[in-house]
Order: structure tokens, then sequence, then C-alpha cells
């Protein structure tokens, strides 16, 4: 069992950030915590999430006219934005990941599975690399309030990748943390039958 300390990290302690210290964060940390996440368990191993780390001046230029205007100012000054997205067509890699059996079958022209393991899977992978970029040291700020629409057709155009939400990334500063908000008991959002 992990230590109150890394519990800490990972939960008791670990706040959503929307603001940011001016400090780079390095490419070495995002492979870290993208070889992390990969370990998490997935439907046939298919991990269909894809990232788009959105790092340079260029980049943060090309995502601007798809935020929100409640996004905007802290996307802007985060060190890197990370588009979660998944890949409609993940099971053309199944061969690779899992290769015991024909995987590839369960899903090829079957749209409605596609689209629900896509989701699903690539949404459960984006779970854990919130708990890796934790777990390495980074703080990070996840995120609706943008336009998929337009991020899909300035960064996944001509491709079967579809955006989900977006994360920001960096060393947050907890000086503007306001106080956590509540959360549900076990007895309120939990039932053992």
């Amino acid at each position: 069992m992990l230590g109150s300390d890394a519990l800490d990290i990972l939960f008791n302690k670990a706040r959503t950030h929307n603001d940011w210290q001016d400090r780079d964060v390095d490419t070495v940390l995002l492979t870290k915590a993208w070889d992390l996440t990969v370990m998490g368990p997935t439907s046939a191993n298919c991990e269909p999430m894809r990232i788009k780390f959105v790092k340079s001046p260029e980049a943060k230029e090309r995502l601007k006219p798809a935020l929100s205007e409640g996004n905007l100012e802290k996307t802007m000054a985060a060190p890197v934005t990370a588009i979660i997205a998944h890949d409609m067509e993940f099971y053309e890699k199944l061969p690779q990941l899992f290769p015991h059996t024909d995987a590839r079958s369960w899903f090829a022209g079957k749209d409605d599975a596609i689209a629900a393991t896509a989701f699903r899977n690539g949404t459960l992978q984006a779970g854990y690399f919130i708990m890796a970029l934790r777990a390495i040291g980074l703080d990070c700020g996840p995120m609706s309030g943008f336009d998929n629409a337009k991020v899909d057709a300035e960064f996944f155009a001509g491709t079967p990748v579809k955006s989900n939400f977006l994360i920001n990334i960096g060393y947050g500063d907890a000086s503007k943390l306001f106080a956590r908000s509540p959360r549900l008991a076990f007895d309120e959002g939990a039932e053992i039958l």
C-alpha cells in the first residue's frame, strides 16, 4: 500500500490549477508521464488515447481561437496544454497491442463499438495520465470549455482522431488556489449491493 505522502501527491493534496509559475516543462517529463500512462489497463489493451502537446507560442496561437473566454488566459499562460483525443481507428494497432487473437475483427466496420470503446478507453487513459503527471511532480488543470470541432480541424484534420478535453500542465501557483470544493461522501455516491 502507498504511504500517506504518495496518496497526498496523487489525491488528498493534489489540486486543479488555473494559475501557473513561469517554469518550462521538460519534454522528458511529458514522455515519462506517457510511459506511465500506457501501463494502465484498457479493453484488449487498445490504448486509443492520443495527445498533442501544445507548447510553442505558434501552437498556442493555433489553439487560441477554439478556447472559451473563461479558459483563454489560463491556457495561454500554461507551459503546456495537452489536447486529449482518441483514435477512431485504434483497432488497426490491435495486432501489435493484443497479438493473442484477432481483436481487430471485433471492431472493424462496427461504428458503435468503435465509438464507445475509443471514447471510454481514451477517457480512462486520460485519468491515468492525470495521475502520472501528479506522480512525477507536475500540476494539471483538466478542462472542457473549448470548441472540439475547431480543435479537430486545426490539429487533427485528415485523421481519424477526435478531441475529448484539454489539460493545462506545468507547475501550479499554489498561492492562487481557492479552498477545495466539497466532495460527496461514500453513501452519497456509492452503494454496496
